[in-house]
């Protein structure tokens, strides 16, 4: 079944407080629960930010915070360049019925003010977590030439693809199957069944080549396992061709080859020391005012759609390893992982453990279970200083478009954006409209905002109706306009905010010679996070299982 969004509102006042940096870091060192909320939007944080932050953008917050922040009691810093955003995001907090808030005096600028570290890129927690994998563990990789030269020879291998199937879907190595990380151990002996085969394990660039190889090793997979050292940018370095449009097909493991995983994955749940909790005890902590719990179902989309338990998020657990600072935003919570098969949880628990932030326990679902369907609905904490919604329709804003009456601003993404948008659109992240306000209302035009769903056009729209201007918000976006059938167009000429407020992945590049530039970037700026961790401000928890595995 389809889930709308979910409103809450309330307002009580509440003053807010203010906390330099050196106490900012001490309460990064502590075990009590902490959301540290960057507001400014999505470029901005990936080009400078502070380990551990959370990117919340201030026009997106109302739409983020609940998923990344549930529990209103929560401590919470936020923090943005110089305070100014933090101060009116944190007024919208209060609003929302959060009741502990502190801005970070000066923001990130005091922070490097301190000589305090700062970090560039996206999951960058996650990302360096897997840098220290490689070397603590010390995981086997392989080159790409060396990969393509077995390959070529005719060696038995199996290449496995530990990202999501829609990353797979864009491109991938010729003759890989894709088993994202968190399905390798419960799939892997279906497609390796023989012990003596030799197993590659890709990605895109390095953490899930690196990741997906430990996992193997550490699920006790007797196959001799490899990464591929930086993945798929290797692979294009080499000069080598990738595969594109293919869609993998994840076999199911058969009894005997899911007993002997199950055994593997008891094995390393007793070695993580992470424990079941009962019916009694996860209501207990699903009420408990004193502390966060984040549930999560960490199967594939389809077996979630098909049947989850009421109230738990999807997250797939690959990426909730890879990309964890996107599903928890609160350092010290308490995360519980739904066990359906006696593996994958167990697999994803220990990772989670590893990289040291959160309170780390399974849950094994009661058969019958009472299940929902469908999609994991959106929440929306609506701010009650905002007006009603004015949505315009589809056919309104193709009949305006004629009579030149409005201007439509997408504030979704500008990759998304530059893919695939509504004719004569213009992207604008939401914190900059009002920039470009007397430009795009000249002549009496009202601004019709549109986003992928509609849901960020609404918030974006209602604010600006706050701030005196006109504009409405497109019903259901761009998704309806495009499957309306309803003409579209490509490109960023009209990305009125330039590169400065996005952050395009290498791979977006069409010049092979600025791609490759980029390529080189990352892999040094990825591996280059071992040493910038050792530095002042940048203190972590990991622990690294593998580092004490025996083959």
């Amino acid at each position: 079944m389809n889930h709308p969004a979910t409103t809450e509102t309330r307002h009580e006042a509440r003053e807010i407080g203010r906390i330099d940096p050196q106490r900012l870091a001490s309460l990064l060192q502590d075990r009590k629960e902490l959301a540290l909320v960057d507001v400014r939007e999505t470029g901005a944080f990936a080009r400078r930010h502070i380990l551990y932050a959370v990117s919340v953008p201030l026009w997106r917050l109302e739409l983020l915070i609940r998923r990344k922040v549930p529990r209103k009691q929560t401590r919470i810093v936020v923090t943005d360049d110089h305070g100014l955003l933090a101060k009116e995001a944190a007024g919208l907090l209060d609003r929302l019925g959060y009741s502990d808030i502190a801005i970070l005096e000066g923001g990130i600028a005091a922070w490097e003010d301190a000589g305090l570290e700062v970090f560039s890129g996206e999951n960058v927690p996650s990302k360096a977590f897997g840098e220290i994998v490689e070397v603590e563990a010390n995981t086997p990789h392989i080159s790409a030439r060396q990969l393509h030269d077995r390959i070529q020879a005719g060696e038995n291998l199996v290449i496995v693809d530990g990202r999501t199937p829609e990353e797979f879907f864009n491109f991938s190595i010729p003759g890989a199957h894709n088993l994202p990380n968190a399905e390798l151990p419960y799939r892997i002996r279906e497609l390796a069944p023989d012990p003596t085969t030799p197993i590659v394990v890709n990605c895109a660039g390095r953490t899930r080549s690196i990741i997906g190889a430990q996992t193997l090793i550490d699920a006790g997979v007797p196959n001799p396992v490899v990464s591929l050292q930086d993945g798929t940018m290797a692979w294009l370095l080499d000069g080598h061709a990738l595969a594109h449009g293919k869609r993998g097909i994840l076999p199911e493991p058969s009894p005997e080859h899911l007993r002997q995983a199950q055994d593997h994955a008891q094995r390393l749940r007793e070695r993580t020391g992470v424990s079941y909790i009962d019916g009694r005890t996860l209501e207990q902590w699903r009420n408990a005012p004193d502390r966060s719990t984040f549930l999560f179902d960490i199967r594939t989309r389809e077996e979630y759609r098909a049947g989850h338990l009421a109230g738990w998020r999807w997250a797939p657990g690959g990426q909730l390893v890879q990309a964890t600072d996107e599903y928890i935003g609160t350092l010290g919570a308490r995360v519980v992982i739904a066990d359906w098969d006696g593996v994958r949880a167990a697999t994803v628990a220990a990772w989670l453990v590893q990289l040291g932030r959160y309170d780390v326990h399974l849950y094994l679902p009661e058969h019958p279970a009472q299940l929902e369907t469908g999609d994991e609905p959106a929440y929306l904490l609506r701010d009650p200083g905002t007006g009603p919604s004015a949505w315009i329709s589809l056919e309104e804003v193709a009949r305006a478009q004629e009579r030149g009456d409005i201007a439509v601003v997408d504030v979704d993404s500008a990759r998304h954006y530059a893919k695939k948008h509504i004719p004569s659109a213009y992207y604008i992240v939401a914190e900059r409209i009002e920039h470009f306000a007397p430009r795009l209302l000249s002549g009496g035009k009202t601004l019709v905002i549109t986003s992928s769903d509609g849901i960020l056009a609404d918030l974006v729209a209602r604010r600006l109706q706050t701030r005196g201007l006109a504009a409405r918000a497109l019903l259901g976006g761009n998704r309806a306009w495009f499957e309306a059938g309803l003409p579209a167009e490509s490109g960023a000429e009209n990305n009125l905010s330039g590169e400065e407020y996005a952050w395009f992945n290498a791979y977006d590049h069409a010049d092979i010679s600025v791609r490759n530039e980029k390529f080189k970037e990352y892999l040094d700026w990825e591996v280059g996070l071992v040493e910038q961790l050792k530095r002042k401000g940048a203190e972590t928890p990991f622990t690294v299982l593998g580092a004490q595995t025996v083959r």
